[in-house]
């Protein structure tokens, strides 16, 4: 059972087959122990974050690449993640949405360099569109993150 976390809160990832644990890019479960918040994370695709709604066709084209669209994706959970004081590394669970499944490997490969080794829970559906014309990407995730002191 690995674990990371910080002296509040323990994030240990769950693999009844260790050594099988290679095979995946994702754990079976992960499990919160001790004190902690949970932050839910809203879809985010290759549009800016922040958008206008309804929708301006002018700020949603994408790149057509699934590396450059997931890139794009990532950068926006980057930028919450740093708002709230929180890494890659506190994500305990992500749903990826991809309009082809064929896409997955490139999406996986253009996680690599803001996950690292971390692989949360995860869940991948394929869907026929997305928020965002011409989106193949979405992604939305839950994080753990240490409870607040008081001061």
């Amino acid at each position: 059972m690995a674990q990371i976390g910080d002296n509040q809160h323990t994030i240990e990832v769950i693999h009844p087959s260790p050594d099988e644990a290679w095979k995946m890019p994702y754990v079976p479960a992960v499990s919160i122990v001790g004190a902690c918040d949970l932050m839910f994370l809203s879809g985010c695709t290759p549009s800016k974050l922040y958008h206008h709604h309804p929708h301006i066709d002018e700020e949603h084209i994408h790149p057509h690449s699934i590396e450059e669209q997931t890139t794009l994706a990532m950068q926006a959970i980057k930028q919450i993640l740093d708002t709230a004081g929180a890494t890659f590394r506190d994500i305990i669970k992500m749903t990826k949405y991809l309009t082809d499944f064929r896409d997955v490997t490139g999406m996986q490969k253009a996680m690599v360099p803001f996950m690292g080794d971390w692989h949360p829970a995860s869940t991948t559906i394929c869907v026929n569109s997305l928020s965002s014309p011409g989106a193949r990407v979405e992604l939305d995730c839950i994080v753990a993150l240490p409870k607040k002191r008081n001061a």
